[in-house]
């Protein structure tokens, strides 16, 4: 009788470290992800939670260690040209152009991607269907973050990086954050969470993130706070 292999897992951080601005911020990290996945990561303001998912996304390389995309070192430059176009990236950052109507926000992503149809139901889902032909700038920060949420259903990718994604919504608002993403995870997908908000998911991994260790003082910090002069 033969043993059938563990599946590999989609996404897999080996023994992880980062350092950033001489300082380390995330070290030893190890997590195993498969499709349908979650993981929430939690720690204080500080910690690397925004670093954390950056790496992930691909705007820095870790220090040490792997990150691992169905086996594959996403740091390699072929594997990362695939890897990217699995990733959808919500920071707190809204990238929201005001000049453009709610909906074109929408659908110029959309179209970048080669798809089409699904930014009005999209927005509809998230309760901004009668916003759609108004201009962005009339929005508040609640549906603001609803239009960067609803961006994520029209993209339809199957890695979400969300950072504090249920920043300036409402009861109902987080109620929509938790629906959409429970039906991504039932399709496969996988959700990375950052937040210090309560976030209902069904089945979670939690990573708290330790305080960032204090680095020692350079020789330009202490020009800068004059204890050299």
């Amino acid at each position: 009788m033969s043993l059938r292999k563990a599946p590999v897992p989609r996404l897999l951080l080996d023994n992880v470290s980062c350092i950033r601005n001489s300082q380390q911020v995330l070290r030893h990290v190890n997590v195993s992800m498969h499709d349908g996945g979650a993981l929430v990561l939690t720690g204080t303001n500080g910690s690397g939670k925004t670093t954390f998912l950056r790496m992930l996304a691909g705007f820095s390389k870790p220090s040490a260690g792997q990150i691992l995309w169905n086996g594959h070192d996403v740091t390699k430059s072929g594997v990362f040209h695939q890897y990217k176009l699995q990733l959808n990236w919500c920071s707190l950052k809204d990238a929201i152009n005001e000049r453009f109507t709610v909906l074109e926000n929408i659908k110029w992503f959309e179209l970048l991607e080669g798809k089409e149809g699904r930014s009005l139901p999209a927005l509809q889902l998230m309760g901004l269907g009668r916003l759609a032909n108004e201009k962005s700038r009339v929005l508040s920060m609640g549906q603001r973050k609803r239009v960067q949420l609803a961006r994520l259903i029209a993209l339809d990718r199957p890695i979400w990086l969300l950072d504090e994604p249920s920043v300036a919504l409402d009861d109902e608002g987080v109620g929509l954050l938790e629906y959409i993403i429970a039906k991504h995870r039932e399709k496969g997908g996988i959700v990375i969470v950052a937040t210090h908000l309560p976030i209902q998911m069904e089945d979670a991994m939690f990573l708290r993130l330790p305080p960032r260790f204090p680095r020692r003082p350079t020789l330009g910090d202490m020009l800068d706070r004059g204890e050299l002069m």
